[in-house]
Formats: structure tokens, sequence, C-alpha cells
């Protein structure tokens, strides 16, 4: 073989390991990988009972309720809604009004099971796709610099 061949045959190879590489890596993570949608989204494309998925929007107004330990809330992004249901304790900056991301899986009976509550005082913590499709909708009406401050959460008992 010349020299010019061995080089050849060495940057294939080296190719070949990093395609096997990158193929096993995507492989092993494809479980671990969790998609994000609005409520809009979920209905549309009928995600499937049971695949983890990311919901994010705004907690619906006078929709958040606490019954035997669960919470109750409604995400929307102002076309759709989505019941979600959590067991344990929310953020302390989750309030109705605000934007939330939920991490879950829809439930047989059409709800989100929530399994972990993002929440943060102003929109720079909603995705950028949620808050360009808020926008879109004329939902978003708050002003750039400052937070919305949603109605304190209610007391749970």
């Amino acid at each position: 073989m010349t020299r010019k061949q061995k080089r050849l045959a060495i940057i294939g190879g080296l190719g070949a390991v990093l395609a096997i590489a990158a193929t096993l890596i995507f492989i092993a993570l494809r479980d671990q990988i969790v998609f994000f949608y609005s409520p809009s989204e979920v209905k549309e494309k009928a995600i499937a009972v049971g695949t983890p998925i990311r919901l994010g929007g705004l907690v619906k107004t006078d929709s958040w309720t606490c019954t035997g330990g669960t919470f109750n809330f409604v995400v929307t992004d102002g076309a759709s809604e989505l019941s979600a249901h959590f067991k344990g304790l929310l953020p302390d900056l989750f309030r109705e009004g605000q934007g939330v991301v939920v991490e879950g899986a829809v439930a047989t009976d059409g709800t989100f099971a929530a399994t972990n509550v993002l929440a943060k005082h102003d929109e720079n913590y909603m995705p950028r796709e949620v808050v360009d499709e808020l926008k879109k909708r004329g939902e978003w009406n708050r002003p750039e610099s400052t937070g919305a401050v949603g109605k304190p959460r209610p007391v749970c008992t």
C-alpha cells in the first residue's frame, strides 16, 4: 500500500469507529430524551399514553385545587387546555397565571400526570417556543422586562 492509501484507510477506519460510537450513544439516549409540547400540540399530535414529555404553558387562573395531597391545575397556551395533577411539593413560585413547565405523561383519562413541576417568577424561564406561541395567539400581554405576578397560591390542607 502506498502512503496515500494508508492515510485513506486510517481516515476511513476512524470515520467508521466514530459513526458506530455516535450510533451507540443515540441508541442509549433514546429512552432519556424528553420532548417539549404545548397543550395544543399534545392534542394535535395525539401523544401516546405514558410517553414522557414536558408540557409548557400558563397555569390557568382559578384552576388550582388541592385534594388529599394531590394538586390539580390546568395548563393553557391560550388555544387549548390540559388538566394536570401532581402529588408532591410544588415550587414556592408556582402561581396561577404564571409560566410553568411540567414533566410527566398523559394519563389514560386524558389528564396529565405530572412527576415534576418547574415554575419561575417571569417568562424568561419558559421555553422560547411557548412564549412565541402565546405571543402569536395574543395571550402574552406582559411587559418584556417584568415578570408576571399571579395570585398567591392557596394553602393546601
